[in-house]
């Protein structure tokens, strides 16, 4: 076994990342291995330099890789090395004089509540288990702010319509309880049902289903959210995730508290959910600029 192919057994088992992770820290070490040889340098780790490291950095940003992209790399690169000196394959972290390119903040995108209610209000998705489903993805998706992988990986057992909660499993598999509103239980309570019609045997208890009765995918849900999200928004971004910022940012716009926003998202730390307040600041600038009389 190779160091890389023990590192990324050491994130599987020892980490409990998930196959998503570990898929893009072998893309970004595949990526990275593939630069050393294209310069000529050996692909043994003990041999590369921070010079090496910097090299690399620059590549990227030559072929017009977004500075947040570069980031997750050379974050990927650290975890690679820190592993690494750990085990005593290498003496020095290469890493430890490489600054990064200053990254450029941007805020998350969101729907408009006007257009979103316009889709969950007027438009109508169909009788049909197809459209059921598709607007309970869309509603599950919107009204707990959880993650695409977090949706799919949702089970039967999850959901508690009686206590009107749903149980979520996020990264590093930390699970949290999220509340459920009355009209969306009655919701899920209609999907159960045209669901249980078309299943006639076992489906390993997934929540959420294709027609032929299989786990959903990552790419069906994209789509999903892409196409009806279409309907009632020119934002470019069109994602599941785009979903989840729509969420803490509306939520954040009607008076939560950031605490309880990180909560319901499973953020580990507050860092992360404080992007969102720079939304409301612009909102409170752009009203401010249009009804003060001096501004």
């Amino acid at each position: 076994m190779n160091h890389k192919e023990s590192f990324l057994q050491y994130l599987q088992i020892e980490k409990r990342y998930s196959p998503h992770t570990v898929r893009s820290y072998l893309n970004d070490l595949d990526q990275f291995y593939s630069f050393l040889l294209s310069q000529g340098l050996p692909d043994d780790p003990a041999a590369v330099t921070s010079h090496d490291i910097r090299a690399w950095i620059v590549s990227m940003l030559d072929n017009n890789y977004a500075t947040v992209s570069v980031h997750r790399k050379i974050s990927c690169l650290r975890v690679f090395f820190r592993y690494l000196r750990k085990e005593g394959i290498v003496k020095s972290d290469p890493l430890e004089k490489v600054v990064l390119p200053k990254r450029k903040k941007n805020l998350p995108v969101f729907v408009e509540e006007e257009a979103l209610n316009k889709l969950l209000d007027n438009y109508s998705f169909g009788d049909g288990f197809a459209g059921i489903r598709n607007r309970t993805i869309i509603e599950m998706l919107y009204l707990t702010g959880m993650r695409r992988s977090e949706l799919i990986g949702l089970r039967n057992v999850d959901i508690d319509l009686s206590e009107g909660s749903v149980k979520v499993t996020g990264k590093r598999n930390k699970q949290r309880i999220i509340p459920l509103v009355k009209p969306f239980i009655q919701r899920l309570e209609e999907y159960i049902k045209v669901k249980d019609e078309i299943i006639t045997t076992g489906n390993d208890g997934w929540f959420f289903i294709t027609d032929k009765g299989n786990k959903l995918y990552d790419k069906y849900v994209y789509n999903t959210v892409n196409s009806y999200l279409a309907m009632v928004t020119t934002i470019e971004k069109k994602s599941p995730h785009i979903l989840r910022h729509t969420f803490a940012t509306h939520m954040l716009n009607r008076g939560a508290d950031l605490n309880s926003i990180k909560e319901l998202l499973g953020h580990a730390n507050l860092s992360a959910t404080q992007i969102y307040t720079h939304n409301t600041f612009e909102k409170l600038k752009k009203v401010y600029k249009q009804a003060h009389p001096r501004a």
